[in-house]
């Protein structure tokens, strides 16, 4: 089927880690060849657009403008300050999400922050999260950047983002509103930035649990990729079903 834009995913479907996935960036030349629309819709928050397009060229063959790249992080921002509810914020989180919010205007304040941002971090102390636990009892809005409890990687599967959030949750008792896939927050900002229309793109992946879920909820067509999170396996008749799937990106005709 003929698609006019491309939402992609990066870790587990244009590289597994530090490992290159070598049929992305054959995927990526093509849509390029064609001038293709497409936007790398992440949900990882460690990394600014620069830092998250420099790794892709210097790394995995991929050179791309980071105006290509939608990160959690400038989902997270956008989101807080279309809200209005002031401007202090306590994250924990590493450099993507902390510039992202710096240049929303946020400023951070650990004593009484409007909100409590929690995404990756992984060198966030036991101090951090008391912090943050302490802000929301006190009424810090509780926003967490995403699900994913855990994440591919060369080492196998370590801890995401989820699992901090759910440190927080059973420390508070307060529901976070999520933000990345697959939530329709991130979504619906992608398709604002990408300047088309949901029935006109395609969410392409590699975890079930958010990119295909990303696409389903929010009536966009997915392609799933065997080639990170889920297994062919992990599909049971009874789940909705991805509008395609693959083993390999080299598959996909453009």
């Amino acid at each position: 089927m003929d698609y006019k834009g491309y939402l992609i995913d990066l870790d587990g479907t244009m590289y597994l880690g530090s490992k290159p996935i070598p049929a992305a960036s054959r995927f990526i030349k093509r849509l390029q060849d064609k001038q293709i629309p497409f936007l790398f819709v992440t949900n990882n928050t460690t990394k600014t657009q620069k830092e998250v397009a420099d790794n892709l060229r210097n790394h995995f063959s991929i050179d791309v403008p980071e105006e290509t790249i939608y990160t959690g992080s400038l989902a997270t921002a956008t989101y807080m300050k279309e809200l209005n509810q002031g401007n202090k914020v306590f994250a924990i989180g590493e450099t993507g999400l902390k510039h992202a919010l710096s240049d929303a205007g946020f400023i951070e304040d650990k004593l009484n922050p409007d909100f409590v941002a929690v995404a990756l971090d992984r060198k966030a102390t036991y101090e951090d999260f008391e912090t943050a636990t302490l802000a929301i009892h006190k009424g810090a809005r509780f926003i967490a950047t995403n699900k994913d409890t855990n994440l591919p990687s060369e080492k196998g599967m370590v801890p995401g983002a989820g699992s901090l959030a759910a440190l927080v949750i059973a420390a508070t008792r307060v529901q976070p509103t999520f933000i990345g896939k697959p939530e329709a927050i991130i979504m619906n900002e992608a398709l604002k930035t990408i300047g088309l229309k949901k029935e006109e793109v395609v969410m392409v992946g590699d975890n079930y649990e958010t990119d295909i879920l990303a696409g389903i909820h929010n009536g966009i067509d997915t392609l799933l990729v065997y080639t990170g999170f889920t297994k062919r396996d992990d599909l049971t008749a009874g789940m909705e079903q991805p509008t395609h799937q693959i083993s390999s990106l080299d598959e996909w005709i453009v």
